[in-house]
């Protein structure tokens, strides 16, 4: 940022015991925003200067502001806390836009409470998806990998669970691509297939003790299976999310749509850029997109490589993916010289 004049701002907090942890341990989250900024921060007490460019200095008060009021509101304050302050504050949306987004890091009903821990939006476009998940009863969650569509999915499924919401939880993909092709593997139904649903397990157990995901799984409050389990269903009262699907065909997806029942709601979510199905086979989540998507109380929420919350080399590997993909649709050109002054062609006549 050379030739951006250097700006100074003071900040003071009217309380010791919070400001020593808004800086972390060993002023660790001091150093952490130093780093991703590029700015000079120095403490004393309870007073706090910001030295550096003067759109990372504001950068820097935008998320220490943000963190300072979620610790007011008598919620933590850790690394992927910091994170997500750091992320939304440097956000190319607008200040209406990055302050709206930064406030959702204080606002209880976008921390996700569950037995385990509490969940916040990490980037503007996953307080975004939470506000939808809330706002609307069937909602499209597309982007990469890394981007917590699934996770945020779940994660606000249980919190509905808890809070009586709704009275079960249906977590269901495709099984080995979209042909549910399962007779090859070992075992029962439940052995085959559960390798495919091996995710959403890992991310019930995030959220909930053992003993409460095995027993909820046995009562029926949380059923996770294939999609080809939903045929014939009518699910009412449940929170369902269909996973990984961009890997449905077209008659799977509107058989899965077509399953919402009274007080039920839908998250599905998927990567468009992943199909895994048989060559010149349509997409179910690109059909239904182009079909639905325009119907009121549906929502739509795009994730880019910007929103990965996984490690950070999971966002620069989506990147180079992305880039790779941009360039071979390039036109190459030809690598023949051409002639300063090409030769007419001569016409010849039979």
């Amino acid at each position: 940022m050379t030739g951006v004049p250097d700006r100074r701002i003071d900040l003071h907090f009217d309380d010791n015991r919070l400001a020593a942890v808004l800086y972390g341990q060993h002023d660790s989250h001091l150093a952490r925003i130093e780093s991703q900024l590029g700015v000079s921060l120095i403490s004393r007490g309870n007073r706090l200067t910001i030295a550096g460019p003067s759109e990372s200095a504001d950068a820097a008060r935008l998320a220490l502001e943000a963190l300072w009021e979620r610790l007011k509101r008598g919620m933590e304050v850790g690394t992927g806390e910091v994170d997500a302050a750091l992320r939304m504050a440097v956000s190319s949306q607008d200040s209406a836009q990055r302050g709206a987004a930064l406030a959702t890091l204080s606002r209880p009903d976008f921390n996700v409470k569950t037995r385990r821990r509490s969940i916040t939006p990490r980037s503007p476009t996953q307080a975004l998806y939470l506000q939808t998940l809330l706002d609307d009863e069937l909602v499209f969650g597309l982007g990469p990998a890394g981007t917590g569509k699934t996770y945020l999915a779940v994660a606000q499924a249980v919190a509905m669970l808890a809070a009586g919401r709704v009275e079960r939880i249906v977590l269901s993909r495709p099984a080995v691509e979209a042909g549910e092709k399962l007779g090859y593997l070992p075992g029962d139904l439940r052995e085959k297939v559960d390798p495919y649903l091996r995710p959403l397990y890992d991310a019930l157990h995030d959220m909930l003790p053992a003993d409460q995901v095995a027993r909820r799984l046995s009562t029926g409050d949380i059923e996770v299976a294939p999609l080809a389990f939903m045929r014939g269903r009518t699910l009412a009262n449940a929170f369902v999310i269909l996973d990984e699907a961009q890997n449905t065909t077209p008659m799977q997806m509107k058989m899965f749509l077509t399953r919402l029942g009274e007080g039920g709601r839908m998250a599905i979510t998927g990567d468009l850029t992943q199909i895994d199905l048989p060559s010149g086979q349509r997409s179910g989540l690109q059909d239904a997109l182009e079909i639905v998507r325009e119907i009121p109380g549906i929502g739509v929420v795009t994730f880019s490589d910007a929103d990965v919350v996984r490690h950070p080399l999971v966002g620069r590997i989506v990147r180079a993916y992305d880039q790779r993909d941009r360039d071979r649709v390039r036109p190459r050109p030809d690598p023949r010289p051409v002639p300063a002054n090409p030769l007419p062609v001569p016409v010849t006549h039979d």
